[in-house]
């Protein structure tokens, strides 16, 4: 299984619970609309409250992972979001929300351990 892991990062004048509402309320109904979800589309909000670091050294708000039975359907994917048509709009709902100076996206290959 592959999966990309986005640590993304709000606008600075939004408040946590705003881009969080754009987040779920918006972009993941424009993307799945647009290209359909992958097997799995998961956020996982950093509680501010809670943090371990102070914020700035956080640099980010949210990890979002997207997960793929394997290559050939993560590149599929991956071609479908990067068609112009789509790209474009992507990006300007992105623009609406998120900080693009701290947007770090990676391809990661799982390997889990259970019952150790």
């Amino acid at each position: 299984m592959l999966t990309i892991l986005a640590f993304l990062a709000k606008r600075p004048d939004l408040t946590n619970e705003a881009f969080v509402d754009h987040y779920e309320n918006h972009h993941v109904p424009l993307i799945c609309r647009l290209v359909g979800s992958p097997p799995v589309y998961r956020r996982s909000y950093l509680r501010h409250d809670d943090a371990l670091l102070p914020g700035a050294a956080i640099g980010f708000d949210v990890v979002t992972e997207q997960k793929f039975a394997d290559r050939g359907a993560l590149d599929a994917w991956l071609a479908a979001v990067s068609r112009p048509e789509v790209a474009a709009q992507v990006r300007a709902d992105e623009e609406s929300f998120l900080d693009h100076r701290h947007y770090f996206a990676y391809i990661v290959e799982e390997h889990v351990t259970t019952g150790a």
